[in-house]
């Protein structure tokens, strides 16, 4: 089998393992992880490495180097995905880079290699994303482990649930001489494709920010209320989000969405006297972001007032933007080109776990082309070509590390 044919078919594999039959759906060390990570430790140990589960939930297989003492460089993804995900969102990371050490055929290199499988990223479960990748960079605390999803389960019930012992997390964070992590993801968006590229080398993640937005009116009788003496909260939330359309299509390359909204009391009868919102606000320079998050909350202000609601809102997440290491990113540009591709440098509009693991040590990121920029969704794929393509970007960008560090 073609190694980008055996890839995919890992992925589509590890997408059998879902919490929802028919779609693939699979949270934080919930029962079909441990499914997953039992194929993934039988390709590992194939592949010569010697696996584990850290106390995060995070699979963790160790390639190593010539020498005892030797550095080791991180290859990673995650594990989990949203609701109702595609098969490739973060597994396929993970199982390139097993491919990747794979394809040494044995061969032992001036530094270690460490494969990890992150239990979290996306999220979902907890509504607080990279669970995993915080634990290796040593930022998951005891507040933080008491966390509860929507059962009242917490993220420390979680782990002890899955087999593991919380008490124990401090043990996952990274240790010793590290020369950087490096992260195979599909780009998750349509450029790659639009410019017909295989390949895009990550340049920066852009910084995030997350609110709940509430606009508070007055409930009452659909039929009886007139037109100009209603407060209706969903009548002012319908102008806010038009406004936050095109205030953010205004600004280059910003993006902002309402992708959640609740209204209450929900009935078809009833004028709406409360409504909850998502709002993402997202780029790559993180003072765009905060004054587009600024003027958005000032324009719900102001509709607010025009109309005799209350506008609130609270900070969920004030996520920085993150630059790759440019010495690392520079080397992956290399390694494309090497490889016969064309190598075009892109930011991220989505997070990934390399920037968490920017905050510890050098990062770098691959993205592969995503057939008509989908995500998210059950008809997300990628192209044999392309993970071929990755993999042998993957190997050159080894090589030089290894005339670097061997």
């Amino acid at each position: 089998m073609e190694i980008g044919q055996e890839v995919i078919a890992r992925c589509r594999q590890l997408a059998a393992h879902t919490e929802e039959p028919g779609y693939i759906t699979r949270t934080f060390l919930s029962e079909p992880m441990h499914r997953v990570h039992a194929d993934l430790r039988t390709w590992m140990e194939q592949a010569g490495m010697s696996v584990q589960v850290d106390a995060a939930g995070n699979l963790r297989g160790y390639y190593d180097g010539a020498t005892a003492d030797a550095p080791r460089l991180i290859v990673g993804s995650h594990l989990d995905t949203v609701p109702h995900a595609g098969a490739f969102d973060g597994i396929l990371g993970v199982v390139l880079g097993v491919a990747l050490v794979k394809a040494l055929g044995g061969r032992r290199l001036g530094f270690g290699v460490e494969i990890v499988g992150f239990s979290e990223e996306e999220g979902v479960r907890f509504g607080f994303p990279f669970i995993g990748s915080r634990a290796l960079v040593g930022t998951l605390d005891d507040t933080v482990l008491l966390t509860r999803d929507a059962d009242g389960a917490s993220i420390a019930d979680a782990i002890r649930a899955f087999g593991l012992n919380p008490a124990d997390i401090g043990e996952a964070r990274v240790t010793g001489p590290t020369l950087g992590y490096l992260e195979f993801h599909i780009e998750q968006g349509p450029v790659l494709e639009s410019l017909n590229l295989p390949l895009g080398v990550v340049t920066s993640i852009a910084g995030q920010s997350r609110l709940e937005v509430r606009f508070e009116g007055n409930a009452n009788h659909a039929g009886t209320t007139p037109m100009h003496l209603r407060r209706d909260a969903l009548a002012g939330a319908a102008e806010w989000i038009g406004a936050v359309e095109r205030d953010a299509a205004a600004v280059p390359s910003l993006v902002a969405t309402v992708g959640k909204i609740e209204a209450e009391p929900g009935a078809g009868n009833v004028i709406a006297g409360s409504v909850r919102m998502s709002l993402d606000v997202r780029h790559t320079k993180d003072q765009v972001r905060a004054e587009a998050v600024k003027h958005l909350l000032d324009a719900a202000e102001q509709i607010a007032a025009r109309r005799d609601l209350v506008a609130s809102s609270q900070l969920l997440l004030d996520q920085t933007a993150v630059a790759m290491d440019a010495r690392l990113t520079e080397m992956l540009g290399c390694a494309v080109r090497a490889s016969g591709y064309v190598d075009h440098r892109m930011h991220s509009g989505a997070g990934h776990d390399a920037m968490v693991l920017a905050e510890r040590m050098p990062a770098a990121m691959l993205f592969l082309r995503s057939p008509g920029g989908i995500s998210h969704h059950p008809d997300e794929a990628v192209l044999e070509a392309d993970v071929a393509a990755a993999l042998a970007a993957g190997l050159h960008f080894v090589d030089q590390l290894e005339r670097v560090h061997g």
